[in-house]
């Protein structure tokens, strides 16, 4: 069997690591190589008593109202790797293997979670207590990649808004949260809380014992305890590339950007921009969160795989959002693969249209370098264009409304140059 992904990189830059009174939060999703990740925006909604919600694998009940939100989210899943809502909370995970068994059947995925979180949460607190109690009550599992070959894992997560972060660690149905206020930080495919615990699952520290993880006497390090005694080797290569990504963060820690932080995602010989055997990164994105609550956020997303070959187009939640087809994968209903069972005995076409112009692209890059690289240098134009557009917004010289339709605009407009 291929090796599995060594999966994702989260970050994010609270001042004053950051240059202006922003939160910036960034992450990278690791797939299979061909997996295709679409762009997808959901209003917000009321919901009728006792409705059920069917997400990837089980169904839960529904909540009563849910929030806007813009989530990049493998094609074929419920859940998103990724994503932002119109509450300024920002969402990624990452996967990890623990002491805890890894559950055989079908529960919620991390993935699910994250939308999850996103769709209930108005605050990175909010929202991981949504998460944790979700966690609790129906438990993570299921396959976790288009393929009949068992795939599963645990979760981390990285939880941002515009006033701190969450990092929240999870083992099974048991969890551990540590608050950011300040500064920068990164998780990537480890556990990285120890002793610096904030909140917890009431029993995490008596299974430990009673398991014989811990004597309950000493200091309680999550990490140490929890960590498994024989990790998958993807593992301990995330452990060079958390390094690499921490480095990375310090380097630029009281002079973080939106645009130093889309640097960080495209960086390749840190591994954080990953291509390597049957895995890539097949997705990115940045948060932009102003401290202030009068101005929007924005959010940046690629819709295509390797971010630096790709560029990021801005989406700032409106009360007209245009819907942007193009990146938007079509739906199989009943007959597709992830729902019939035994799952996942075929395979679709899950493209969407900016990933085939994309693929055609890099395609001409390979065997025209001249051609490619001249229409990407006009698409990274565009895209730093994009981003001094938001720097004025943002210093209150371009209404909020005229940059409502920026995403739909770019889109649009990347699709042209590939043709």
């Amino acid at each position: 069997m291929a090796e599995a992904p060594s999966s994702c990189d989260c970050f994010v830059s609270l001042p004053p690591g950051s240059r202006d009174n922003h939160v910036i939060f960034g992450k990278n999703s690791d797939r299979p190589r061909d997996e295709v990740q679409e762009v997808a925006y959901y209003p917000g909604a009321s919901h009728l008593p006792g409705s059920m919600l069917e997400c990837t694998y089980i169904e839960i009940p529904q909540a009563a109202q849910t929030h806007a939100v813009i989530l990049s989210k493998p094609a074929w899943m419920w859940g998103a790797e990724m994503g932002a809502n119109d509450q300024g909370v920002c969402i990624g995970n990452e996967a990890v293997w623990t002491r805890e068994p890894v559950s055989p059947g079908e529960a919620l995925l991390g993935m699910d979670l994250v939308r999850l979180g996103l769709e209930r949460g108005d605050s990175a607190w909010a929202a991981l207590t949504v998460i944790t109690g979700l966690l609790e009550q129906h438990g993570q599992g299921g396959q976790c990649r288009e393929d009949p070959e068992p795939f599963s894992y645990h979760n981390t997560f990285l939880l941002v808004d515009r006033n701190e972060a969450w990092v929240l660690e999870t083992a099974g149905r048991l969890w551990v949260a540590q608050r950011i206020t300040e500064g920068v930080k990164n998780i990537s495919n480890q556990l990285t809380i120890g002793a610096e615990i904030s909140a917890e699952h009431p029993e995490l520290r008596s299974v430990a014992q009673a398991q014989g993880w811990w004597d309950g006497q000493g200091e309680f390090n999550f990490s140490q305890v929890f960590s498994s005694e024989n990790p998958p080797a993807r593992m301990e290569l995330a452990k060079k590339r958390y390094k690499g990504g921490t480095e990375l963060l310090q380097q630029h820690d009281g002079s973080m950007t939106a645009e130093v932080m889309m640097s960080i995602l495209r960086d390749k010989p840190s591994g954080i921009c990953m291509d390597s055997g049957g895995f890539c990164t097949t997705g990115s994105m940045v948060s932009l969160l102003p401290r202030d609550p009068s101005l929007p956020c924005i959010h940046f997303f690629t819709a295509t795989p390797d971010p630096s070959r790709s560029i990021f187009k801005p989406f700032i939640f409106s009360e007209c959002t245009t819907p942007v087809p193009w990146v938007v994968s079509p739906q199989f209903g009943p007959d597709d693969p992830v729902r019939k069972q035994p799952r996942f005995q075929s395979q679709v076409d899950r493209r969407h249209d900016l990933y085939k112009a994309h693929q055609e692209a890099l395609n001409t890059m390979e065997t025209n370098p001249d051609e490619g690289l001249a229409v990407y240098e006009i698409l990274r134009d565009l895209e730093s264009q994009c981003l001094n557009d938001i720097l004025t917004m943002l210093n209150g010289k371009i209404g909020e409304d005229e940059l409502g339709d920026l995403f739909f605009d770019c889109v649009d407009t990347e699709i042209k140059f590939y043709q």
